[in-house]
């Protein structure tokens, strides 16, 4: 919960919520608050960021208002706690049970009256699969998707609605539309039922009060019925179907308590939202008769339709991110396939039948897709292009960061990489809106540090991390994607077994909370992370200590000394797909069985590391001092093995500079050796999955922002700006994900190769914390001006307050502004090494420069 206070919230997440505000200034702060009208006494604060709830703790439905010094008064109020939950669980009565991803929405129905005046009145939802809630047949909330991903077995979420105007004096009737979502429907490339139960399920409370103070509760229970809906199948993958001529079966009633389902408790992460609405670039009538329609964007969403046709006429949308040769909508680049077998097709159809009534739209809120097209069959029955919209869907996450300069090419490609984000942020971080739509944790690992710049991603990403806590394997490893819907954790796969583990994906555990306690100043992800980050490296180091690669036991039958720190003997994926390096698909055993020490052992280091300062913050000296004794340890164990000799890579100069591992004397060395290898290239990168995002930063940081300006403006492949001139507009999992020929590869919306805008921030713009800042109290604006720019601006929403950085080339003149926001202090580094002190206003510097270009 890291913005200004709110105006008005629902669904406080605990008895004990987190105060946070921008400061105004710096010192202490006086609180205020009222609980249900009852003054609490006012307390002195000496820090603004998660202060926990500082008064008696709250209990549900309870009305704050809160205030910090005499700023204005500020309004929540807590959702019901799990421990005052009385409705039942309800489960639809399910007489024939179609396969997975086939499978209907049902219809959970309950009926009451209302019999005075309503002072307010709130529903409480939440369910094994995914709902909506209607009130008296209107639509309540505009949450989507709920209750959301997570790990169902730990972990489930309820949402909080203000029903006060829907309810109607007399009868009133609820409606649930309960279909598989996540908890049952189809999972990951392979499409698999989700494992956490056999029954979905539904759980419901509203809570009245009247303006004479009574009270009056309504649960789901035996008394309500289940039917099968007009939505015939339902399934977030494949995709829905629709049937307004359908007539269901009579009601039955519905199961109850039949399901286990853990305790309730309120996401910390904004809802999935539909955020904005896309019109059609393009609407094109095939030879076939079918249309294909291009909305200009690759995104993640529905398509609203408002033509459906004449009674019984069946409309089939096909959604996908690319076109043949033919100009015809395909999917293949999308397919599963494994060696020696027939490849799964991906689709992804919604279809809608319609009744013929006036007014009648289709709106697929039970399934979302990744799509930039759709192709559209209805025989021959005419379709009005202007009834079709887009819907993009994802999480409501707050924009902190802005960026412009003076090539449009920049600026498009970081308008790209952050559409990539938002596709992939559909409640968990995913790897693609498409094929997977897991929430794979190497993937978010790389791109946290460029997440949290553009957006407020703090419950975000404390709601994933939960999952990922949740998933965790009584060994201590962490799964390869979270929410596992495969349950590793409890259900025995071998194969999935033997890749767990790896370096680079399950460090996220460690990664990404330092992430948010540098950005945020959250201390408590720190503390709610902190045990399973231990039980991950502990995994690690026992693996580096007891197994060795192959190549090193042929070396020599005893272990040298410094191998027990080497993590070489168990599984890694490595540089994921790096350029040249055709990884499993060539030879997979070849693959599988390579020396990936290297990699595994400067993750090993800076995890461990990482865990010293976790330590260090928390207040467990023992342990800080501990992990820190180790990571040194590890570190002389990398430069034993990997500092001289090997073939080299870009991605290994990358990893070992950025992950501090050279020796100071050698990093000049080392970055000259990274710069030689990019020139012999011809001026093209040559980094994969773990290393992209850091190869701009470290040539910059080394004294080499000539390269990395060449490698970001490089048109040919790989590069960023040949996905642009290829059509791109989100970030391609493969660096030839359209080739010359136009055919398409994996998937088109991948957002880790994207990680390069925050160089953009960090470097071209020059804002970026200063070390050992934490929560932007202190930072440095140290522009890397190039001609090819010229000029550059940019914002950032920080916790002390917006930054304001801009800078433009004038007369041989750099002329830098920054505003800096009260609480915050910081430097001004011009390219010549001058630095300027700032505090607090606005700063207007102007010195000579030689620009880069």
């Amino acid at each position: 919960m890291m913005t200004t206070p709110y105006d008005l919230c629902i669904d406080a997440p605990s008895a004990r919520p987190l105060l946070s505000w921008k400061p105004g200034g710096s010192g202490t702060w006086r609180l205020n608050a009222h609980v249900d009208g009852i003054a609490m006494p006012a307390l002195t604060v000496s820090r603004h960021l998660f202060v926990t709830w500082p008064w008696p703790d709250l209990t549900s439905t309870a009305k704050v208002e809160w205030q910090v010094g005499d700023s204005d008064w500020h309004t929540f109020e807590v959702g019901l706690l799990d421990q005052d939950w009385t409705a039942s669980w309800i489960s639809p009565a399910e007489s024939l049970t179609p396969p997975p991803g086939q499978r209907p929405a049902y219809a959970l129905r309950g009926g009451f009256p209302v019999s005075g005046e309503v002072a307010c009145a709130r529903l409480y939802a939440t369910a094994l699969g995914v709902y909506e809630v209607f009130l008296n047949g209107d639509r309540v909330g505009d949450a989507e998707l709920t209750p959301g991903a997570t790990s169902y077995a730990e972990t489930l979420y309820a949402q909080a609605y203000d029903v006060t105007a829907a309810l109607l004096h007399g009868a009133n009737a609820v409606e649930v539309l309960l279909s598989d979502g996540w908890f049952r429907g189809m999972n990951g490339t392979w499409r698999k039922p989700g494992a956490w139960g056999e029954r979905t399920a539904a759980r419901v409370e509203l809570h009245v009060r009247y303006t004479d103070g009574s009270t009056q509760v309504v649960r789901s229970g035996g008394d309500w019925t289940s039917q099968l809906s007009v939505i015939t199948a339902a399934d977030l993958m494949n995709g829905q179907t629709t049937d307004f001529t359908f007539v269901p079966p009579a009601p039955a009633p519905v199961l109850v308590d039949v399901v286990t389902a853990p305790p309730v408790d309120i996401s910390p992460a904004p809802p999935v939202r539909r955020i904005e609405q896309r019109r059609p670039r393009e609407v094109r009538r095939q030879a076939n008769g079918s249309w294909i329609v291009d909305f200009g964007q690759n995104a993640a969403g529905w398509i609203r339709l408002s033509d459906l046709g004449p009674a019984g006429t069946r409309t089939v949308i096909d959604h996908g991110e690319h076109l043949d040769t033919t100009g015809d909508l395909t999917t293949s680049h999308l397919d599963a396939a494994r060696p020696g077998q027939p490849p799964m097709p991906f689709v992804q159809r919604d279809q809608v039948v319609s009744s013929g009534t006036p007014g009648e739209v289709f709106e697929p809120r039970h399934t979302v897709h990744g799509f930039r097209y759709a192709r559209i069959s209805r025989g021959d029955v005419p379709l009005d292009p202007e009834a079709l919209v887009m819907q993009v869907v994802h999480t409501g996450l707050r924009r902190t960061a802005t960026f412009a300069c003076g090539d449009d090419d920049i600026n498009r490609l970081h308008e790209v990489a952050d559409w990539s984000f938002r596709g992939n942020a559909v409640d968990i971080p995913t790897d693609c809106p498409t094929r997977e739509r897991l929430g794979w944790t190497g993937d978010y690992q790389v791109f946290a540090p460029t997440a949290a710049r553009l957006y407020d991603v703090d419950g975000f990403s404390r709601k994933w991390l939960r999952s990922v806590r949740d998933d965790q394997l009584d060994d201590g490893r962490i799964v390869n994607a979270s929410p596992d819907h495969a349950r590793l954790k409890v259900i025995d796969n071998p194969e999935a077994n033997h890749i767990t583990g790896s370096a680079g994906w399950g460090d996220a555990i460690v990664t990404v909370p330092w992430v948010l306690y540098e950005t945020y100043g959250d201390r408590q992800v720190l503390a709610e992370n902190v045990d399973a980050m231990i039980r991950w490296v502990e995994w690690a180091l026992g693996r580096a200590r007891d197994a060795r690669h192959s190549t090193r036991a042929e070396r020599s039958a005893e272990p040298l000394p410094h191998e027990r720190y080497l993590w070489d003997g168990s599984f890694h994926w490595g540089e994921w797909l790096e350029p040249g390096d055709p990884g499993p698909a060539a030879n997979p055993m070849a693959w599988f069985m390579a020396d990936k020490g290297e990699i595994g052992t400067a993750y090993l280091f800076r995890s461990v590391r990482t865990l010293a300062e976790v330590a260090a913050v928390l207040g467990h000296d023992e342990d800080a001092a501990r992990y820190a004794g180790i990571a040194e340890q590890v570190r002389a164990a990398w430069q034993t093995e990997f500092l001289d000799g090997g073939d080299r890579r870009q991605a290994f100069y990358v990893r070992a500079l950025a992950f501090d591992l050279v020796p100071q004397q050698l990093r000049a060395r080392f970055a000259d050796d990274l710069v030689a290898l990019i020139r012999t290239a011809g001026d093209h990168l040559g980094t994969g999955f773990l290393s992209t995002a850091e190869l701009l930063p470290v040539l910059a940081d080394t004294g080499h922002a000539d390269v990395a300006y060449d490698l970001l403006y490089q048109r040919s492949s790989p590069s960023w700006l040949g996905m642009l001139d290829r059509g791109a507009t989100t970030i391609w999992e493969d660096w030839d994900g359209v080739g010359a020929d136009g055919t398409a590869t994996a998937s088109l919306n991948h957002y880790s190769k994207g990680a390069v805008i925050r160089f953009l921030h960090t470097h071209t713009l020059g804002l970026r914390q200063a070390p050992g800042s934490i929560a932007w109290e202190r930072f440095v604006v140290a522009p890397l001006p190039d001609e090819r720019i010229g000029w550059a601006r940019g914002t950032f929403d920080s916790p002390c307050g917006i930054i304001a950085v801009s800078w433009r080339l004038a007369d041989g003149d750099l002329l830098v502004e920054v505003d800096v926001p009260a609480g915050a202090t910081a430097e001004i580094l011009f390219p010549d090494g001058e630095l300027v002190a700032a505090g607090p206003g606005r700063h207007v510097e102007r010195r000579a420069v030689k620009p880069r270009g």
